[in-house]
């Protein structure tokens, strides 16, 4: 049996959204459903920008891409219909020990407020209002897909799609629209490289056949 569970957008930023979290863990055992509730979108964002950072380095493990790249594009889905994914029963309603899990958020939290020192709110043109919303999240789903391409032995070609997904994921929980235009901009750079991938491709079998 699935559940799905929706959000309330915010305008904290995540460092501020997380500090709540833990602040309000009183008991000794919490559901990512409860977490999940309290994050909302922040959380997705915050999820996916971990999933981008294997990538950002010229050549990655073969085969990870695909499966990180699937879960990215599940979060892009969820954002632009501001609706989590459904989740398991027994995922949602896991019961987690607190002793154990405040350290590890707190150690996320220190690293969030390194990252407020230079994002903030700016350009809102590009972070607010429901449909602004429904383009970033189809623009990083997009990302996701370039990621899942079965390119990983050619450099670059999942660093470009992994940087545009954390730029994406990072301007859009912060609300800061310069950093989320520059992950548009690698989300085109991307396809232009991968234009080029093909068109060298494509010349040099034309070469070989004549």
């Amino acid at each position: 049996m699935t559940t799905t569970i929706g959000f309330s957008d915010t305008d904290k930023s995540t460092s501020a959204v997380l500090q709540d979290v833990i602040n309000s863990m009183d008991d000794e055992h919490i559901t990512l459903r409860q977490i999940l509730e309290k994050m909302g979108e922040s959380g997705l964002l915050l999820l996916c920008g971990l999933l981008s950072l294997p990538f950002l380095v010229p050549v990655s493990i073969p085969g990870v891409s695909t499966v990180f790249g699937a879960g990215i594009v599940l979060i892009g889905v969820a954002i632009t219909f501001n609706r989590f994914p459904w989740l398991p029963e027994k995922v949602a309603d896991r019961k987690l020990e607190r002793a154990r899990l405040v350290p590890v958020l707190e150690r996320g939290l220190n690293i969030l407020r390194k990252v407020d020192r230079y994002v903030r709110p700016r350009m809102p043109a590009l972070t607010a209002g429901a449909l602004v919303n429904r383009i970033n999240g189809l623009v990083l789903t997009a990302a996701g897909v370039l990621l899942m391409m079965p390119l990983s032995f050619i450099p670059f070609s999942n660093t470009l799609p992994g940087v545009a997904i954390l730029l994406l994921s990072t301007g859009i929980s912060q609300r800061d629209g310069v950093v989320v235009a520059m992950g548009h901009l690698m989300v085109v750079l991307t396809l232009v490289y991968f234009a080029a991938l093909a068109y060298a491709g494509f010349a040099a079998g034309q070469s070989l056949l004549g």
